[in-house]
């Protein structure tokens, strides 16, 4: 009976340490976003409003897993709002990809040069700052609690930091060597690992979920 109070008790701090972490990533990402697309928007960034847009994918899957966290019932249950978390996670890692690959494969093919955002470069220089952070220590969070979505949404926080570096890269060769090519390749880097991790997150909410 101590033990199972005692357990309870180690998954409600769990839960909290949790919910924190993401209401953080929800503050961070929404001042985050309109930095992002309003300085993309300016400049003619695909890169750039494309990281916002990002943002926006983020607080998305921050909400869903906020929800998940602040309920709580049978096995059952838990097992079920996991799964359904699971697959609502999987599906941002697609509508990502899919932004991405329109957008930048349009500028490419017609050949826009963006402008110099050096607004969107110190944006990237601090995301890739504090994205790590948050995304490691959500992971740790997710291990200890046995979440599988929790651990997908570490993932994407942490996908968003691979993010900031090539968002970093692909805004700098535009504003130092001029490389217009590079602010468009640099968005399209992300695609392909994208679609694999949302594809493997989807694949485990249709066969079901554990929770710890």
């Amino acid at each position: 009976m101590a033990k199972a109070i005692q357990a309870e008790e180690t998954m409600a701090t769990l839960r909290r340490k949790a919910l924190r972490l993401e209401y953080t990533l929800v503050s961070y990402n929404v001042l985050e976003g309109i930095i992002a697309v309003a300085a993309g928007w300016r400049a003619g960034s695909i890169a750039l409003v494309g990281f916002g847009l990002d943002s926006a994918i983020e607080v998305f899957a921050a909400g869903i897993l906020i929800w998940r966290l602040r309920h709580s019932g049978s096995l059952e249950e838990e097992n079920e709002r996991e799964r359904k978390a699971l697959g609502a996670v999987a599906l941002t890692f697609f509508l990502l990809a899919a932004y991405i690959s329109f957008e930048a494969g349009g500028a490419l093919l017609r050949r826009e040069a963006p402008g110099t955002s050096w607004i969107g470069i110190l944006l990237a220089v601090a995301s890739l700052i504090v994205m790590p952070v948050l995304g490691l220590r959500k992971r740790e969070v997710a291990l200890q609690m046995g979440s599988r979505a929790l651990a997908a949404d570490a993932l994407e926080t942490l996908i968003c930091a691979y993010l900031s570096f090539t968002l970093l890269l692909g805004l700098s060769l535009n504003a130092l060597l001029g490389w217009w090519w590079a602010d468009p390749l640099s968005a399209l880097v992300m695609v392909v690992y994208i679609v694999k991790e949302g594809w493997e997150a989807w694949k485990e909410s249709r066969e079901g979920t554990s929770c710890g």
